[in-house]
């Protein structure tokens, strides 16, 4: 695994690489749990993902 591979936050490792905020001041790729996190900590209240599926 490089280190493009893990989460600049936990450095675990992602299935997906969400790109984080400029204001959240982090360079690289968060993990779908971190990006959460940090969703959470600057928007607080409730997030439900959208299907733009259909």
């Amino acid at each position: 695994m490089t280190e493009v591979d893990k989460c600049v936050a936990c450095s675990g490792p992602m299935e997906h690489k969400y790109v984080p905020m400029e204001k959240w001041g982090l360079k690289g790729f968060l993990c779908g749990k971190c990006y959460s996190k940090k969703i959470s900590e600057h928007y607080p209240g409730t997030h439900g993902r959208v299907n733009l599926d259909k």
